[in-house]
């Protein structure tokens, strides 16, 4: 089975605000980065939707180290949070409604696919491959406010 790194995150203007994620992987030597923006959102669900993204760029089951900066989204992994969700029927320890369903779906649906384990970097530490994601997803949100001023 390959093994691949990725490397993700996420970032908004205003929260909610315009966002941008952004993703690199990693496999063999060679390095692949993508990025996008989303004109509303949050900062929570431009995370989610980066690690979902650099998921689908694989086009077999791999083994997957998902390095994130992201507390909210290793600990639903790595705490098991996203099972009691799910046994629960997507609701909170409080009982409230999970939010960002549909990306947690998505990103569960992804993950099956392949063997992950979640690695939480810190954020804005020189983590290399972390700063770049930041960069990545930070000029997506700057690229989508020019394209809004171009076009008044």
């Amino acid at each position: 089975m390959k093994k691949v790194t990725i490397y993700t995150d996420g970032a908004c203007s205003g929260n909610p605000g315009i966002g941008g994620w952004a993703a690199v992987l990693l496999y063999n030597g060679v390095k692949k980065e993508i990025s996008g923006y989303d004109k509303s959102t949050t900062n929570n669900r431009m995370e989610l939707f980066a690690v979902i993204q650099g998921l689908r760029c694989l086009n077999q089951r791999c083994d997957v180290d998902i390095c994130t900066d992201s507390q909210y989204i290793a600990d639903a992994f790595n705490k098991g949070w996203l099972t009691s969700w799910q046994n629960s029927g997507w609701k909170t320890a409080d009982k409230s409604d999970v939010k960002n369903q549909d990306l947690w779906k998505a990103l569960l649906y992804e993950t099956n696919k392949h063997k992950t384990q979640f690695v939480k970097v810190k954020g804005h530490a020189d983590v290399e491959l972390n700063e770049r994601c930041d960069e990545l997803a930070r000029g997506e949100v700057d690229r989508y406010k020019k394209i809004i001023e171009e076009n008044g």
